[in-house]
């Protein structure tokens, strides 16, 4: 038995209209074709689907059956084909988002917050576990974009710039250090320095300051969450160095003091890593605008 899903939709229509003519003016098919239809269809099972004295058309036992398989299978079908139109269309996706930058939760939530209202239909994620190998993660496709301000030539990869930030000195008001116009490498000995709990390598005051002057703190306090980080630099249990963007909360709190990193001050630039086939599709272009808007709204805040 050879079920096209014509087959399903006829018996569907016929169903719902009951009658051939109505039907036949769905499937914008003549009463004469449907009819042809049905007839192949109850030849190849063998059995009737209709029972042919009724009006309205009524289905038999065997018809129930085949229509009951029609109601489950053509939403399916539909549901496959709105998907599938909208990744030709470029209006659905996936978007899963390693971050190497650990502060760069504090832009990214809104970012998304705005990004899930324009595109609905498009699967967003952030995946915590691979922030430790996300170009390999993106390159065997298990995410979409790394956000990194470290960019690497790598094949079929493209590194778009977001923005540039400035990593910052953050200290308590009463801090010796406080005192400075700006702070250096040498000022970091003997203190205790509070970071994110990600390798130093991928910490801006390791990698632009203290590793090329080869200084080394007096100790190094990991901490998870931003605000904890804040909270103890406000008492006065370390310092800490943070991107512009997070420490305008306490720019102009009296509990702290920022100061820029060397006189000249520090610059970094944060990337989007895409795969290539990727980077122009509109969502991904899309969120890439959302992300040099937000953080020109927080370093303006």
């Amino acid at each position: 038995m050879h079920i096209e899903f014509r087959h399903l939709r006829t018996i569907k229509a016929i169903h719902d209209t009951g009658g051939l003519a109505r039907a036949a003016d769905r499937l914008n098919i003549t009463q004469s074709a449907l009819s042809h239809q049905i007839k192949g269809i109850e030849e190849q099972a063998g059995v009737e689907l209709f029972v042919r004295r009724s009006k309205p058309l009524k289905l038999s036992a065997a018809g129930h059956k085949l229509l009951a398989a029609a109601e489950e299978i053509l939403p399916r079908v539909a549901a496959l084909e709105a998907e599938f139109a909208g990744l030709v269309s470029g209006k659905a996706g996936r978007l899963h988002i390693a971050i190497e930058c650990h502060a760069c939760f504090e832009w990214l939530f809104p970012v998304l917050e705005q990004f899930r209202k324009a595109w609905p239909e498009v699967d967003v994620d952030i995946r915590p576990g691979l922030a430790f190998d996300a170009m390999s993660a993106l390159r065997r496709e298990e995410v979409d974009v790394v956000i990194s301000s470290d960019p690497e030539d790598l094949p079929e990869t493209d590194f778009t710039p977001l923005f540039d930030y400035e990593p910052v000195f953050v200290a308590a008001a009463a801090h010796p250090l406080a005192a400075k116009p700006f702070i250096e490498a040498e000022d970091f000995r003997g203190e205790t320095l509070i970071t994110y709990p990600v390798d130093r390598a991928r910490l801006d005051v390791f990698s632009q300051l203290l590793t090329p002057a080869r200084v080394e703190p007096g100790t190094i306090r990991q901490v998870e969450l931003t605000a904890v980080i804040l909270l103890l630099v406000a008492s006065n249990r370390g310092v800490a160095v943070l991107p512009d963007w997070v420490v305008r909360q306490v720019r102009y709190n009296a509990d702290y003091v920022t100061r820029p990193l060397t006189e000249a001050g520090l610059s970094r630039r944060l990337y989007a890593a895409t795969r290539a086939e990727d980077t122009a599709r509109p969502f991904v272009a899309h969120l890439m605008r959302l992300a040099r808007q937000e953080a020109v709204k927080l370093q303006r805040g």
